[in-house]
């Protein structure tokens, strides 16, 4: 058996295996038929749920794994499998945690969603909480690709198409890249996602729903049950494949609204007190009834449907209103007046739907729905909405193939197949007939480390005698010195005797580092990353971006950097549209919603194509990029803290004198001085000097916000210098000190 572990499919649910195979000292092959990790737990927009986390308990909620387990059993209904809803919820705690302190990751806040008896969906501050989970998995698992190759290995655009079975159990994968076909060999994990994308010829969706099969979706295209068919086709068990999730709250593009693909409204929106208005500008529901319930009343009212957060409930969720509003998915109205016209019913009809849901969050009233959580009332006419119009959309496959709580797949004669584990969307029966809000992530984490654990029991357990016995002896040999090994045969009781004799008597063992699995060729290797040529850059306007806004030539701007994305758009891990939106514009503000600020850099550089970025009077005319300080007409980033700390030090090295100068709200420096005494032993300048920008500057430039950007530089400047005078301090007094006692 090969001494690798290969995961299938690189979102949430395969990027926790991989890792959890890791911590176990195992290695680990990544597949992905995308260009980039993520798959659709980059969507995900409200949390992850957790019962008696941390965070609960330090805010005072008291939940329990025995209620999250009811909550989600209702939810699931007929169809509940205790056993799958016991692991699932069991380990709620510990994969919030194991996120929290393995990858650093903020979960701070914490919300009520749909059919939840307690907040318990954690999220961090900024940012769609799917997405920062991801991203923080799948840094590391580059990381380490980088720091151990031989350990951890990435195939991206790498479609599996086959699984390699011999007698009962799975032993390797079969896979395409460029046009070619490979073969990898180890017990194998399947993370391949669900199938509400699902619109190929052989399309799963279309024969378990052919009733839905129509409705937009909030997938990706990659999302069309891969690992199901894969599975299905060596004799493995699907469970509840008609049992589709259509989420009610797909919001709704004005300017596209019969789109294909939509864009998720996060239910948190509803967890932190939205409302869901008809066209008559009346409630039909209860926003927090579970995701079908809502979905079947959307249906049967008048549409459109509005989704309508308050200033407050706006507050609580800014980050998701900003982003959704700056995608034009969402409008802020500035009086409910607005809002009644936009409506088309009047001020006074809003009114007394308002004062109608205030007397019921209130207690005064009955809801005639049955909601009886309220969250950031009350609602007014003099209050600021965000207002969205929302669709349901296909959204999550709760069915799947059979596993049980190991994880492991289940053939048709309700046997486990070895060798091969479903997670993540694929693994059916987790949810039953309906899932919860927050529960994906959480599926995808905790099944993802149950199928890394059993894997790599399988693995440990599996590998070849001879092997095993020699990795374990070179481990005891490292410890114990040298030893000598006879082994004697005896035919006639089939007997086999190995003596080990040290040279050292007396010696103990003492607990190994965790195995490496051996590596092995594999016999079509995975082939390596192709690098891009180097290409001359060239310098553009703003006026030059404009002409390129269509997806047939589509240039954007991010963070000054000019960006040809025309080719990149089909690989885009949030779809074309998303770039599109700011086609010939500037994506600075909405790229660093989501992204670092080197991700181009890191992904996508064969993008980029001024590497300088627009000439100096195009940026400051159009307030093109953030504030900037300039030395001798070019940009630093001041933003960014390396480049700031750099700055710094380059500036202090470089005897440059602890002040500086204000002109025109820009940071101007006098030229460099030997006159400091703090580095007068620090080697001559090297900086030239910076120029005054007072007649180069436009009189559109925002001075107020430089100057608070000058301001800001002054203080940590003279902070600085208050360390460096403090430490000269300190050696001055030692040295002081130490001249004394060896007089």
């Amino acid at each position: 058996m090969a001494s690798q572990i290969i995961v299938v499919g690189g979102g949430l649910s395969g990027l926790s295996a991989a890792h959890t195979v890791l911590e176990h000292g195992g290695n680990v092959l990544v597949l992905d038929k995308n260009s980039f990790f993520g798959g659709n737990s980059t969507k995900a927009t409200s949390g992850i749920n957790g019962a008696l986390t941390r965070t609960q308990i330090a805010q005072g909620i008291k939940d329990s794994v025995e209620t999250f387990a009811a909550d989600t059993t209702k939810s699931a209904r007929n169809l509940a499998r205790p056993d799958l809803i016991k692991v699932l919820t069991g380990n709620s705690a510990s994969a919030v945690e194991w996120l929290q302190d393995k990858f650093k990751l903020d979960l701070s806040l914490v919300s009520r969603l749909g059919g939840h008896s307690h907040p318990r969906t954690h999220r961090g501050k900024e940012m769609f909480p799917g997405m920062t989970i991801t991203y923080a998995l799948m840094e590391l698992l580059e990381e380490l690709s980088k720091k151990e190759p031989n350990r951890v290995r990435i195939v991206m655009k790498a479609r599996a198409t086959r699984l390699i079975k011999e007698s009962d159990a799975v032993v390797g994968v079969e896979y395409e890249k460029d046009g070619k076909k490979f073969i990898e060999y180890g017990p194998v994990i399947l993370a391949t996602g669900g199938y509400a994308a699902d619109f190929t010829e052989n399309s799963l969706l279309k024969k378990y729903r052919p009733d839905i099969y129509d409705l937009p979706t909030t997938n990706g295209d990659h999302c069309t049950g891969d690992g199901h068919k894969m599975i299905l086709a060596i004799g493995g068990k699907g469970i509840d494949l008609e049992k589709v999730q259509v989420h009610p709250t797909g919001l709704v593009d004005p300017k596209e609204p019969d789109a294909k693909i939509k864009f998720l409204a996060a239910e948190a929106l509803r967890g932190v007190g939205g409302i869901l208005l008809n066209a008559e500008g009346k409630r039909f529901c209860d926003e927090l009834g579970h995701r079908d319930y809502v979905t079947g009343e959307i249906w049967k009212t008048k549409t459109p449907v509005r989704l309508v957060l308050n200033s407050k409930a706006s507050k609580e969720i800014e980050w998701h209103c900003k982003h959704y509003v700056g995608r034009g998915l969402m409008r802020k109205f500035n009086s409910g007046d607005e809002l009644a016209k936009e409506i088309g019913i009047s001020p006074a009809q809003l009114k007394a739907t308002f004062d109608d849901y205030n007397d019921i969050a209130e207690g005064r009233k009955k809801d005639p729905y049955g909601k009886k959580f309220f969250h950031n009332p009350p609602f007014t006419l003099k209050d600021t909405f965000n207002v969205a119009i929302m669709s349901p959309v296909l959204h999550y496959t709760m069915g799947g193939v059979e596993i049980n709580a190991d994880a492991e797949v289940k053939s048709v004669e309700n046997n486990v197949i070895p060798g091969l584990y479903a997670t993540g969307e694929l693994a059916g029966g987790v949810h039953g007939a309906n899932r919860l809000g927050g529960s994906s992530l959480l599926g995808c984490v905790v099944y993802g480390r149950v199928a890394g654990d059993t894997a790599s029991r399988y693995l440990f357990q599996h590998l070849s005698s001879i092997e095993t016995a020699n990795r374990r002896l070179d481990q005891i040999s490292h410890q114990l010195g040298t030893y000598d090994t006879r082994i004697s045969v005896d035919p006639s009781s089939q007997k086999v005797n190995v003596e080990i004799s040290w040279a050292q008597k007396g010696a103990a063992s003492t607990a190994p580092e965790p195995t490496r699995a051996a590596s092995t060729p594999a016999p079509s290797p995975a082939p390596p990353v192709k690098k891009e040529e180097s290409k001359e850059l060239k310098a553009y306007t703003l006026a030059d971006v404009s002409k390129h806004n269509k997806d047939s030539d589509c240039w954007v701007v991010v963070n000054g950097q000019v960006l040809d994305v025309t080719k990149f758009l089909p690989d885009h891990p949030g779809g074309k549209k998303a770039i599109l939106l700011y086609a010939g514009r500037d994506a600075s503000e909405e790229f660093n919603m989501l992204h670092k600020r080197d991700v181009v850099d890191k992904y996508a550089p064969e993008t980029i194509i001024d590497l300088n970025n627009l000439n100096h009077s195009d940026k400051m005319a159009n307030n093109f990029v953030p504030p900037r300080l300039i030395r001798q007409n070019a940009f630093i980033d001041f933003n960014n803290t390396n480049n700031f700390n750099r700055f710094i030090n380059n500036f202090i090295n470089n005897n440059m004198p602890l002040s500086s100068v204000r002109q025109n709200g820009f940071i101007v420096l006098p030229p460099p001085q030997q006159s400091n005494p703090i580095s007068s032993t620090l080697p001559p300048p090297q900086l030239a000097p910076l120029q005054s920008v007072s007649q180069q500057s436009p009189a559109s430039t925002p001075r107020r916000q430089i100057s608070r950007v000058a301001t800001r530089f002054s203080q940590r400047l003279a902070a600085r210098n208050r360390q460096l005078n403090e430490r000269a301090s300190k050696r001055i007094a030692r040295e002081r000190i130490s001249q004394y006692y060896n007089r």
